[in-house]
């Protein structure tokens, strides 16, 4: 990837200011996270955080900074293997995070903020990382870490980076397990990793509004009516072939709200109780009636 890739704002601009005031509130919430529910009771983030609380606890390095130079290593290596695709602002999410996070470990003496109640803090420390590391991702910064490695070692075997990034902080998880000697550490550490994961998509993506259908009706006209003219959505038909007899049909494939859903289905159930009706979560909608790209990247 090009240094053209790597996003960049106009300094001083309104998306300069948005983009640094992203960092900068994500690695406050980040650094809730970690401090108040995360690392005083050893559970493990996978990646590099998961690695400095495993070396915090054992060896007594400061979380933070040993943080950091697991990422500026990282990102050393990542700019000679991958070429300049981390910019400034993954640079100072990185450091803000690493400042604050020793910081308020410091502060707080890393006091957890529910006593006795792992479980508690593993699921609200999991919303807190994964809004703020959301909020980073918005202002196009990257958190480094195991994603960063998983990069690294995708250039080399091809694997998908989804997968590696499992792989890497699944030991990160497990050599937890063998230096802390409790099943509960990856256990917690797990649904911590699995509760980050679905915060950062809401965040980025925003809850799930739209639903994603695929309609097939011998009314398929009525109900192409009932879209356009009364609900105000379009659609696409596609040519269809039944497999068992092979009729031909008119597949109707469109995207409507949940509200939209509820009163199709409705009409659909008037006009053709027969008709077969697929229901996907659309994850993200642009353009066509809904927020554009342009809305998106400008948000």
């Amino acid at each position: 990837m090009s240094a053209a890739y790597v996003s960049k704002e106009r300094p001083f601009s309104k998306n300069w200011f948005k983009a640094y005031s992203f960092i900068f509130l994500g690695s406050v919430i980040v650094t809730l996270g970690y401090v108040y529910f995360i690392i005083p009771y050893k559970i493990l983030p996978g990646g590099v955080y998961g690695t400095s609380i495993i070396l915090h606890h054992s060896l007594g390095l400061p979380v933070g900074m040993t943080a950091l130079v697991f990422n500026i290593i990282l990102l050393s290596v990542g700019l000679k293997v991958l070429g300049p695709r981390f910019g400034v602002k993954t640079l100072t999410a990185l450091i803000l995070t690493s400042v604050f996070v020793d910081i308020g470990s410091y502060l707080s003496g890393l006091e957890p903020l529910v006593e006795d109640d792992a479980l508690l803090s593993a699921v609200f420390g999991g919303v807190l990382i994964g809004v703020g590391v959301g909020f980073m991702f918005r202002s196009r910064a990257s958190t480094g870490g195991s994603d960063v490695l998983a990069m690294i070692i995708r250039k080399y075997n091809h694997m998908p980076i989804g997968q590696l990034m499992i792989i890497i902080d699944s030991i990160v998880v497990l050599a937890g397990l063998a230096v802390f000697g409790d099943w509960k550490i990856p256990l917690y550490s797990w649904i911590l990793i699995f509760i980050m994961g679905k915060v950062v998509d809401v965040v980025l993506q925003g809850p799930s509004y739209e639903k994603t259908l695929f309609i097939i009706s011998q009314f398929h006209e009525l109900i192409k009516k009932k879209l356009v003219e009364d609900l105000g959505r379009g659609g696409t038909y596609i040519d269809g072939e039944g497999m068992f007899g092979g009729q031909k049909r008119k597949v109707i494939f469109t995207t409507v709200t949940r509200r939209e859903l509820a009163l199709l289905q409705d009409y659909i159930h008037q006009v053709d109780p027969d008709a077969f009706m697929t229901v996907i979560e659309a994850n993200e909608v642009l353009g066509g009636g809904f927020k554009t790209l342009k809305e998106k990247l400008e948000d």
